[in-house]
């Protein structure tokens, strides 16, 4: 991997630098624009709206349109007086318990690795954070761009999740929230066996991306030359009468399956026993499980 930003992280008086690297990639089949007849690349000119002529790069600035349509005009000596405190540095502003922060707010992950002469202190923070069972609240600047993060222990090396902010996440405001819906006692029941008869350790290597891999066996044929067979279309199925019909025949489905997939047929008690959590090492995760929390929506 080849880092992309180096500072250090701020944690009261003690200073460790290190090294930041993207923690995730992309992995969708990429494509060019290509002329159809000849597959020649498609190339675009930069022209500018007023004048029709081909600009430079040296040339091109960054426009801010306000709402009457006129453009604010912003170079790089503008960006330069900018003050961003935090542009070599991570800085540590509190520890909270994993569970309080929203998921929803999580942009991108990184990994943070020490310079040589921060090994120790970079240990000695990872184990107190990770016997702790909290994560780090930190502020940190990548390409001009100051954001909130969060610092946690995964696999014995800090990962940095960058987060929005609040005004950035948006709120959620659908029609049906001010409905008065009414939910059967019944269907509640029924919706709850659904989900325990689904209940699995989650594995992320039983997953696959059936898209991407069918996209690249057509592109493999035709590097080959091969004819590329369509896939048979799945029967449609028909619609359930009810919705309690309808979650009682997922419970069956999802019973029938789990015990398919166990190598044996579905059990009377309809549900396939859990396995029991392997222990994982302390070095693996620095988060507390926190308990699974039901609510149930009242009426208007």
């Amino acid at each position: 991997m080849r880092s992309i930003w180096k500072g250090a992280i701020s944690f009261g008086l003690v200073t460790i630098p290190v090294k930041l690297y993207s923690a995730t990639e992309q992995r969708d089949v990429r494509f060019h624009q290509v002329h159809r007849q000849d597959g020649g690349r498609i190339k675009y000119k930069r022209v500018c709206t007023v004048d029709g002529e081909e600009v430079p790069y040296s040339d091109i600035a960054k426009g801010y349109e306000l709402p009457s349509g006129e453009i604010v005009v912003l170079t790089d000596e503008d960006f330069a007086d900018l003050p961003l405190s935090t542009s070599r540095r991570i800085d540590v502003l509190q520890f909270v318990e994993a569970a309080e922060v929203d998921p929803i707010y999580f942009a991108k992950s990184y990994y943070l690795e020490p310079d040589a002469q921060g090994a120790k202190p970079y240990v000695l923070l990872r184990d107190a954070l990770e016997s702790s069972g909290q994560v780090a609240i930190v502020k940190i600047a990548i390409r001009q761009r100051e954001s909130l993060a969060t610092l946690r222990v995964r696999e014995g090396v800090f990962v940095l999740e960058t987060m929005l902010w609040p005004d950035e996440v948006r709120t959620p405001d659908f029609p049906f929230l001010d409905e008065d819906i009414e939910v059967r006692k019944q269907e509640l029941s029924m919706a709850t066996s659904l989900i325990e008869s689904m209940e699995a350790e989650f594995d992320p290597a039983e997953h696959k991306d059936a898209y991407r891999e069918a996209l690249q066996a057509v592109i493999d044929a035709k590097v080959e030359g091969r004819e590329v067979a369509r896939p048979a279309e799945e029967a449609e199925e028909e619609p359930a009468a009810d919705l309690l019909s309808a979650l009682r025949a997922s419970v069956e489905a999802a019973k029938k399956s789990r015990g398919e997939k166990n190598g044996k047929a579905a059990s009377g008690k309809g549900t396939a026993e859990k396995k029991p959590a392997a222990r994982k090492s302390s070095a693996k995760s620095g988060q507390k499980k926190e308990p699974a929390k039901s609510r149930t929506r009242k009426s208007a």
